[in-house]
């Protein structure tokens, strides 16, 4: 990852699901934010609603590995948070990349949309 660096830290989370536009999809909600910088920041929340370490991880895994063979269409300066919800430990990794897609076009993030 040259261009995304991680958020890690909780005020940087809290920031972005007050003051960020939200889209959601049964899958996931995706808040984001500009950020001033050249490159995105990237931050992902798995509860334990969605089951044990093992299956959060899974879907982390799922989700970054969406971003990261997408990150050449997403415009470059936001800071991006997904949060995965329940549906997205059942759901294929083609429908996972189908609504993160969806949903970053809502928002914008798409380098084709017009914002």
């Amino acid at each position: 990852m040259d261009h995304t660096v991680s958020l890690k830290l909780n005020h940087e989370f809290r920031r972005l699901y007050a003051k960020g536009k939200s889209a959601v999809n049964p899958c996931m909600a995706v808040y984001c934010r500009k950020n001033r910088l050249g490159y995105n920041r990237l931050g992902f929340t798995t509860g334990t609603k969605l089951g044990k370490a093992v299956v959060r991880n899974r879907v982390r895994r799922r989700l970054r590995e969406i971003y990261r063979t997408n990150e050449d269409k997403i415009r470059p300066g936001y800071d991006i948070v997904v949060v995965a919800r329940v549906r997205a430990c059942h759901s294929r990794y083609a429908e996972l990349q189908r609504q993160f897609l969806r949903t970053a076009d809502k928002l914008g993030l798409l380098s084709g949309s017009g914002t």
